[in-house]
């Protein structure tokens, strides 16, 4: 395991603990939220393959 996966599990696992304490998860959704919070760290930290999109819409010329 690289130092950026380990990285990526620490910070999903601090999120996670974070709402399991704060009563947002419970046992019967840990699963699901840890593949979620994960997924989504993994690729902020990774960066995304997909072309961000655009805030702006274009401007009639």
């Amino acid at each position: 395991m690289g130092s950026i996966d380990e990285l990526i599990l620490r910070a999903t696992k601090e999120i996670v603990v974070k709402f399991i304490e704060t009563g947002r998860v419970g046992p019967a959704g840990f699963h699901e939220t840890f593949k979620t919070v994960y997924n989504t760290v993994e690729e902020i930290a990774k960066g995304s393959k997909q072309k961000p999109e655009q805030d702006t819409e274009p401007t009639d010329s």
